[in-house]
């Protein structure tokens, strides 16, 4: 059998990110089509502080956004953020040296955090937000199968309220401890402040230029 280290997660240290593989949906009011979307989930490494929102896609102007509330909702911002190698983050997938896509180079710049990637076949590297992300879909897709929302507007406002109820549930792996609790007592105080200006996405386009320049 192989050495395995296990991680252990300092306070205000790490927020993991990635989509889930199962995704929820609305309707179109106008033609009754199902319009599936993404769902982003980002949790806090030390104490397990989850959050959750549907993207209408996977491109960086959704994976921007939903970075930026994700730390909004945290309230501040972890000294890392681990993204699997997904495109929108990460251009060229190497063991350990991804290159960043500049957008999202820049918005961590902004807000004060190093993009560090989870390597390629290193399951532990993000074996958090795997978790995280199979606990969103049993306690927020699980429930949405069963309602209807016809925007994407709706159906956010749905995943907030069932993030908020999964984060103020007892864990009985921690003797009844709820995330709430475990981030107000380790990751809050070891977050940086979020920045006082607000970022502004820049829009980037390739071009290519004539013969006469």
């Amino acid at each position: 059998a192989g050495v395995v280290m296990r991680q252990t997660h300092k306070a205000g240290e790490k927020t993991f990110v990635d989509y889930s593989g199962k995704r929820p949906h609305y309707v179109d009011p106008a033609t009754g089509e199902l319009i599936f979307v993404e769902l982003f989930v980002a949790v806090l490494g030390a104490s397990n502080y989850t959050y959750a929102e549907a993207t209408a896609t996977q491109q960086v102007p959704d994976f921007i956004s939903a970075h930026i509330h994700a730390y909004q909702y945290f309230q501040g911002v972890t000294t890392i953020t681990v993204p699997d190698q997904l495109k929108s983050g990460v251009m060229r997938a190497c063991r350990y040296e991804p290159g960043i896509q500049r957008t999202y180079a820049e918005m961590a710049q902004h807000f004060g955090t190093a993009i560090v990637p989870a390597r390629p076949y290193k399951a532990r590297d993000k074996a958090k937000v795997e978790v995280a992300v199979l606990i969103v879909q049993r306690w927020i897709l699980a429930r949405l199968r069963n309602e209807t929302f016809f925007s994407l507007a709706a159906l956010n406002a749905r995943i907030a309220e069932l993030v908020e109820g999964l984060n103020t549930r007892p864990m009985r792996k921690l003797g009844g401890a709820t995330r709430r609790e475990l981030f107000e007592k380790y990751d809050r105080p070891a977050l940086r402040p979020l920045p006082a200006t607000a970022y502004e996405m820049r829009q980037r386009q390739q071009v290519r230029v004539n013969l006469d320049y």
